[in-house]
């Protein structure tokens, strides 16, 4: 069994830790006070200012509200933890009425610590600016009326759910439901209501094909509780249950198409820089769309290569020149704000985030929505990086 989980997606362990531990411990570098090395920020201290990262504002025509969400699934005890049932906490994006409120908070103080710690960051950034980075969503706000299609999104293994806020907030703005979700156990550090639960996982998982597989039970668990008799979330009325789709990054994209092949409700997935660890079914998934979305690398992911001719309805695989395995996600853009780019990975983190809402909005919106797209028929002038494989 691994002592230390390896990257989850097309870049080496060591290249992962290396992009996370620049990209939030030296985000912090010129505007935060270091704390000394090996020491942890006092007790009780609050940062004097306010936090120097600001998430890019949402592009959509509509405000953003953020509700959070527990589940625990009783049928089933949680695959790392054996003695206790399988828990879920989901953030929920939606379309909001733009009154004043209070803005979301990006992830706890605990959270950020153990995310900073997971990656080698100790005693360089402070943890309470890094949970205080600036969304748009505001916390709770009253919904705007409507149906509205559902997309659910998984993250990277060890990241958690808070690492998909620029691409979901996105999404809302633009009239999506969506819900992110964190899986019990498998990221540095999530609050749940009874505690923090650490990566229990990376320490007891033998094969990466089951945090796919078992994943694909977490996410059809909460369409479950999002769309069922009896919904967990109070504005589940807002959800167009024949418009579903799904989304996730590194062992998320591939959560995504393990999801589709069990669960005929996801209509359309997005693999965003995955390797297929659990293979897409030999029979396909129905004929229903799903994009790969992806930095380059050095040769082609093979599990990309050998799982392609089994995508067997609308596909496109799309290259995102310049990109590492983290430009999916948040973490380049707050590297980028304090200066520290992407080792390696030449294209700016403010960059790779406008690709990522721009191809991933443009694919729902063909596929739930049916408003045609010619972003993803052919090579853009507009998005010059992106390239059609």
């Amino acid at each position: 069994m691994p002592s230390a989980p390896p990257s989850l997606g097309r870049r080496s362990a060591a290249a992962l830790a290396v992009t996370i531990a620049a990209a939030t411990a030296a985000s912090a570098l010129p505007l935060l006070q270091a704390t000394p090395a090996g020491a942890a920020p006092a007790a009780g201290v609050v940062a004097a200012a306010a936090s120097p990262f600001v998430l890019p504002a949402s592009t959509g025509p509509f405000a953003v509200g953020r509700d959070v969400v527990h589940l625990t699934d009783r049928s089933r005890p949680d695959p790392w933890v054996p003695s206790r049932a399988r828990e879920l906490m989901v953030s929920m994006f939606y379309p909001a009425v733009g009154l004043p409120g209070r803005p979301a908070p990006y992830l706890s103080t605990a959270e950020a610590r153990l995310l900073i710690d997971g990656q080698g960051a100790t005693g360089i950034i402070v943890p309470e600016h890094l949970s205080a980075t600036a969304t748009t969503a505001i916390l709770s706000a009253p919904a705007r009326r409507g149906r509205y299609p559902l997309v659910v999104l998984s993250p990277g293994f060890t990241l958690h759910r808070h690492t998909l806020t620029l691409l979901a907030e996105e999404l809302a703005s633009r009239g999506y439901v969506v819900a992110t979700v964190d899986h019990a156990y498998e990221s540095a550090g999530t609050d749940f209501p009874g505690g923090t639960l650490t990566c229990t996982a990376c320490d007891v998982v033998e094969a990466y094909a089951d945090v796919a597989t078992s994943r694909a039970r977490d996410l059809s668990f909460v369409l479950d509780r999002l769309t069922g008799p009896r919904p967990a979330w109070r504005h589940a009325g807002l959800i167009d249950r024949s418009r579903i789709g799904m989304a996730g990054h590194s062992i998320g994209g591939n959560a995504t198409a393990a999801t589709m092949a069990t669960d005929p409700r996801v209509r359309a997935g997005v693999n965003m820089d995955g390797t297929f660890f659990a293979p897409v079914p030999a029979v396909g998934l129905d004929r229903r769309p799903f994009m790969l979305l992806g930095a380059p690398g050095a040769t082609p992911d093979a599990s990309w290569v050998r799982d392609w001719p089994a995508l067997d309805g609308w596909k496109r695989w799309l290259d995102v020149t310049g990109s590492g395995h983290m430009d999916f996600t948040d973490i380049p853009v707050i590297g980028e704000q304090a200066g520290i780019p992407d080792p390696g990975y030449p294209l700016p983190g403010s960059r790779a985030a406008q690709i990522t809402r721009a191809y991933v909005t443009a694919f729902f919106d063909l596929h739930l929505r049916g408003i045609p797209q010619p972003l993803l028929d052919s090579p853009s002038t507009a998005h010059p990086e992106v390239v059609f494989r």
